[in-house]
């Protein structure tokens, strides 16, 4: 038994990698430049998503036992307790680094953002329509926290749009166990593609600026939709399942289209690396692998 193994898995630890973009999405949105302390920013974006995964895991511990028994906490390698606690440290150290990296106009958004993972995970999640603009309200806020609460108007278009994304993968995940249906997987697919085409039209700059984000998008699109179509030909849970993780990677092409909007290369290019890292850490051997999911 490896116990850093065993809480690597229990905060789904390769999607962490998707939040890292987000606050590099806010900040280029506001003119913000990633440099000196707001480089700790997606640090703090990390740590409250792993927390919410724990909490996830915590909360959904009944289920687990029933349905996915070798998660950490049903399996016995982690207690429900234990696990409670990683979700609560690790929500004080998301919040502490958001001071750190943004200041009190960077917390100002944490704050919210931290009370709705927390929402989500104990009360929202068991109901579907609240659940799910419960999550995409998270995925915005910490948009928002990349902007802090002084700039955060000309923030609010991409914040919506990473948060819709989210709202599509959370109503799909829902069926990961039992299969969801036609109409949630071709919403899905049907999103993805007025996403793409809102980042695109939403891109004022020179030609070549415009180019770099319609392929930015293009990968968007085509990491996620070829997966929701085929969710919605055949419903079947392992369906909606890989349709789930393909909407959780595409995450990160999605936040790469939306810095390059703003013209921000540096965040686009550092987004680029993080999504290369993704892939290699899919590459390991299955029996190495920390799922996603």
């Amino acid at each position: 038994m490896n116990p850093v193994n065993d809480y690597l898995e229990l905060v789904r630890a390769p999607a962490v990698l998707t939040v890292l973009g987000d606050t590099l999405v806010g900040g280029a949105a506001a003119g913000q430049v990633l440099s000196g302390r707001r480089m700790v920013l997606p640090l703090a974006s990390a740590c409250l998503y792993a927390g919410g995964m724990a909490l996830n895991d915590y909360a959904d511990r009944g289920n687990d036992a029933r349905e996915r028994p070798e998660r950490p906490i049903p399996s016995g390698r982690i207690s429900a307790r234990n696990a409670l606690a990683a979700a609560a440290v690790l929500t004080l150290a998301g919040l502490g680094l958001s001071a750190a990296g943004g200041g009190r106009r960077a917390l100002a958004v944490g704050v919210p953002l931290a009370g709705s993972i927390w929402i989500y995970d104990l009360l929202a999640k068991n109901h579907p329509v609240s659940g799910a603009l419960t999550m995409g309200s998270c995925r915005a806020l910490d948009v928002l926290m990349g902007a802090g609460s002084g700039h955060l108007r000309p923030a609010l278009a991409a914040a919506g749009i990473m948060g819709g994304h989210t709202v599509a993968v959370t109503f799909l995940s829902r069926g990961e166990v039992d299969g969801t249906t036609t109409a949630t997987a071709s919403g899905a697919a049907a999103g993805t593609g007025l996403l793409a085409a809102a980042v695109v039209a939403g891109s004022p700059g020179p030609r070549n600026q415009v180019l770099a984000v319609l392929a930015a998008s293009a990968a968007y699109a085509a990491r996620c939709a070829p997966a929701q179509v085929r969710a919605a030909r055949d419903p079947a849970a392992k369906n909606a399942l890989q349709a789930t993780k393909a909407g959780i990677r595409a995450m990160i092409p999605l936040q790469t289209a939306l810095t390059l909007r703003q013209g921000n290369v540096a965040a686009a290019g550092v987004l680029a690396a993080v999504d290369l890292l993704g892939k290699v850490l899919r590459s390991r051997p299955r029996s190495s692998r920390i799922s996603e999911s």
